[in-house]
């Protein structure tokens, strides 16, 4: 069978081919991200398709003579076109179970640095300077806090057990999850407008979908406290990046610390960052060795179940091989 991989930003592509061709398969692997016209003639005699940012059409998937599943390297399946999948009776899987506890660490690292006002006190230090680098009132201890919870899956979850040793309280909003169980993990069930209106970070932990993107805008963004701070790890488009650049500018929003961006990579003339107020990571919290090894052999494990006509188990828009 002819596995191709549509693009991966790893140094090479030996842990698949490993998997795959111990089971007899052809890899064809494209390393750079290509358009999705030349995605078409790449997919075309494919028995499986696994992609990690390149732009999974619905073009691209009617080109798909013989693919018995698309995987996303990840968890997010934003990039591939669900609904023309599905019409097609092709399988799209995700990798849910990988890099919770690396996204959940890097959250909790964004919070303090931006609370404790981390990278000026070390710029500062550096620049042969001594005392604090911001006013005082930018120094914060989180058992005074309130913190927003946007999401409540499997990484929302672990965020907040961390916050829990940090004594702050937690809002959490979710609308598919059953308040009870959001209490029981130290958590308060939220409207989202409560959430906008009472925390003083919030965090965001929810896919890129219609009902999320561009969750965070003017309007809402008005609705948040005045002097606020936003995280966001999840999808770069659950933010209007002009309605942020605005409230910082204007100090409504005190601080922002971002991993994702729309697009990516974020421009290099972007204001965002000229900002000192924002700290910025280029989409990577999700790394660690252990972690990019499961995403890898889960990957290429679940082409090859695929392609045996067996049980999928990360189908994410409703299709049964």
């Amino acid at each position: 069978m002819k596995i191709v991989i549509t693009d991966y930003s790893f140094p090479n592509v030996e842990v698949e081919e490993a998997i795959l061709k111990a089971q007899g398969h052809e890899l064809v692997a494209w390393k750079e991200k290509r358009s999705a016209a030349e995605l078409t003639q790449l997919v075309a005699d494919a028995d499986a398709v696994i992609t990690q940012f390149a732009p999974v059409t619905a073009d691209v998937i009617s080109s798909m003579q013989r693919a018995k599943v698309i995987v996303r390297y990840g968890i997010g399946v934003d990039n591939v076109d669900l609904e023309a999948a599905k019409s097609k009776g092709i399988p799209v899987c995700n990798v849910p179970d990988y890099c919770i506890d690396e996204v959940a660490d890097h959250t909790l690292s964004f919070i303090l640095a931006t609370t404790r006002q981390v990278v000026p006190n070390c710029t500062r230090v550096r620049e042969g300077k001594w005392g604090l680098a911001t006013g005082l009132e930018g120094m914060k201890a989180l058992r005074d806090l309130t913190v927003g919870v946007v999401g409540f899956g499997r990484i929302g979850r672990e965020v907040v057990a961390r916050l829990r040793a940090f004594k702050c309280r937690i809002l959490v909003h979710d609308p598919v999850v059953n308040p009870a169980e959001i209490a029981a993990a130290g958590g308060i069930s939220a409207s989202i407008d409560e959430l906008l209106s009472t925390a003083d970070i919030i965090t965001l932990h929810c896919p890129s979908i219609a009902q999320t993107r561009g969750m965070i805008n003017r309007d809402s963004l008005s609705r948040t406290k005045k002097g606020v701070i936003l995280i966001n790890l999840s999808r770069g488009d659950l933010i209007d990046s002009d309605s942020l650049v605005a409230a910082l500018q204007s100090g409504h929003v005190a601080a922002a610390a971002l991993d994702v961006f729309a697009p990516e990579p974020i421009p290099a003339d972007h204001p965002i960052l000229k900002m000192d107020q924002v700290l910025v990571s280029s989409h990577i919290a999700s790394c660690s060795v252990p972690a990019v090894r499961k995403l890898r052999e889960t990957a290429a494990n679940l082409a090859v179940l695929a392609v045996q006509g067996k049980p999928l188990p990360s189908v994410v828009n409703g299709v049964k091989p």
